[in-house]
């Protein structure tokens, strides 16, 4: 590439602006057709992605079908030297798991381990900081600590969440629209210190997701964030403030229309709270 001799693909262009902490939004190139195709297709592939989370038992194959004829479609289109589009395969496949169900947890990290080498061959998981990443590699390395936790390692699941937490911290922070990956690593960190009782930590990391989510404007993990720093307060025995994070959170899933973790968040109030608690 440097000396003129091949051109980068836009996902190369893309690939190595991540990695060197650059925003890819300052970037324009003319598209091949090629290019435009698999762009289109990964477009598609996404949405089929949410339509495929949220849709009922019963139209969930016909969902996952379509989706894996795209892949296919995408894979032939890529060509199998291109690495970038590998990984994308292998972690979208995760998401629609097999015909009989979903992949097991240990399933599932082989994918996702598999997926993040295809990129990062050295990959050492103790050493995270070592490396420039991607933000698909980011999301990776997120999804691989969120199944550790799935798989009750939360020893690991933490650690990796700290060095990734840090990491995006400090690639990503003058990025305003990826912020939201910041909220993401942040709502998942402070979920699995929850989990191991480690509040005081939990509420300082939720602190940052909650600002980066209000700074920024990212909302999506802003919910999820508070509803946590409510469990928190209530374990360290100050559940005024729990109260009153719970009735934010609870008014956030209403408005956007998010019943399942509304359901979740009232049956935690009843639980910690008592009955007699109203939002």
């Amino acid at each position: 590439m440097e000396n003129g001799k091949q051109t980068p693909s836009y996902e190369r262009i893309r690939a190595f602006l991540h990695r060197l902490g650059l925003p890819d939004d300052r970037y324009f190139a003319l598209l091949s057709p090629t290019e435009m195709e698999i762009r289109t297709l990964q477009d598609e592939i996404c949405a089929d992605t949410i339509r495929f989370y949220r849709a009922a038992a019963e139209d969930k194959p016909m969902i996952r079908e379509e989706a894996l004829m795209k892949l296919e479609t995408l894979q032939n289109l890529a060509g199998t030297d291109e690495r970038l589009i590998r990984q994308y395969i292998l972690s979208i496949k995760v998401s629609f798991g097999k015909p009989d169900g979903p992949y097991s947890p240990e399933e599932k990290l082989d994918i996702l381990l598999e997926a993040l080498r295809t990129t990062v061959p050295n990959l050492d998981l103790e050493e995270i900081n070592l490396g420039l990443y991607t933000m698909e590699e980011t999301t990776l390395l997120n999804q691989i600590a969120a199944t550790y936790a799935e798989m009750g390692q939360l020893k690991k699941a933490i650690d990796i969440y700290r060095q990734l937490l840090k990491y995006v911290q400090k690639h990503y922070s003058e990025m305003s629209r990826y912020a939201g990956k910041f909220a993401l690593v942040a709502h998942n960190y402070t979920h699995a210190l929850f989990l191991v009782g480690r509040y005081d930590d939990a509420i300082e990391v939720a602190e940052l997701g909650e600002k980066a989510c209000a700074e920024y404007a990212h909302y999506q993990f802003l919910p999820g964030l508070i509803h946590l720093l409510g469990s928190c307060y209530f374990y360290k025995g100050e559940h005024a403030r729990c109260q009153e994070y719970y009735r934010s959170a609870y008014h956030i899933y209403k408005a956007v229309g998010n019943d399942s973790d509304r359901l979740n968040l009232e049956r935690d109030a009843k639980e910690r709270l008592g009955p007699e608690f109203s939002f």
